[in-house]
């Protein structure tokens, strides 16, 4: 079994705020080393136990690619940055269909990219990404169209990784949240939800990171190419 000269090292990727700062903290609390990337948001209060943060623009494939490289060896990346609008289809413009790949998708893409070939020498790796509650099950999504498009993709994509990975001990798996208290809906409108959701409550950052945290442990080094859904049994 791969065994680290020193505690293993965890990129996130969106971890200074949300269901991120959620899988950062958890990290730090199980002893990994932890690095914080993003466009602005820092988290100092992580900062301050001991996570570093680099700045980086992961839409752009030359931006994710230094990233890679300034992180130094990485045993897991963790993608869970990407904005979500919901727009009527026939109202969508081209700007934000476009977005919604360009800040979804492409990271998965440029980043995993540039990260699994070290994961592959070095015989580990833990990919994992995010996409939303139902995206399996292909339906028609007529006001959030292209952001559902997009997570469908990050889904897709996150099995091929793990095929490409997987007999170098690297695994890719997806986790779909459903509606999660992180900060980035109202009160209301997680409320107005709540009918829909058979555990009849809003889901908890906790509750996700605890997911992130299986995949990325020994416990799940057989866990491959799969789909974990947190919502509360919203979506099936």
């Amino acid at each position: 079994m791969y065994a680290p000269a020193m505690a293993r090292h965890a990129l996130i990727i969106g971890g200074a705020r949300g269901i991120g700062y959620g899988i950062a903290t958890r990290c730090l609390d199980d002893g990994w080393r932890v690095t914080i990337a993003g466009r602005r948001s820092r988290a100092e209060d992580l900062e301050v136990r001991g996570a570093a943060w680099l700045q980086a623009d992961v839409s752009d494939p030359t931006a994710a690619a230094k990233l890679i490289e300034d992180a130094g060896e990485i045993d897991a990346l963790v993608v869970c940055s990407g904005p979500y609008h919901r727009v009527p289809l026939l109202k969508e413009t081209a700007e934000g269909w476009r977005s919604m790949f360009t800040n979804n998708l492409d990271p998965v893409f440029f980043l995993a990219q540039a990260a699994l070939p070290g994961m592959k020498e070095r015989g580990f790796g833990r990919i994992i990404t995010f996409s939303m509650a139902n995206a399996e099950r292909l339906q028609a999504n007529p006001f959030v169209a292209a952001h559902y498009i997009a997570k469908v993709g990050v889904l897709v994509l996150t099995r091929t990784l793990a095929k490409a990975g997987g007999k170098w001990g690297v695994t890719a798996n997806t986790i779909s949240p459903g509606f999660i208290d992180s900060g980035s809906a109202t009160p209301a409108e997680l409320e107005s939800m709540i009918k829909h959701i058979p555990a009849k409550r809003i889901g908890t950052v906790d509750e996700a990171a605890a997911a992130a945290a299986f995949l990325l442990s020994d416990d799940a080094g057989y866990v491959n190419g799969t789909n974990v859904v947190v919502s509360g049994g919203w979506g099936i």
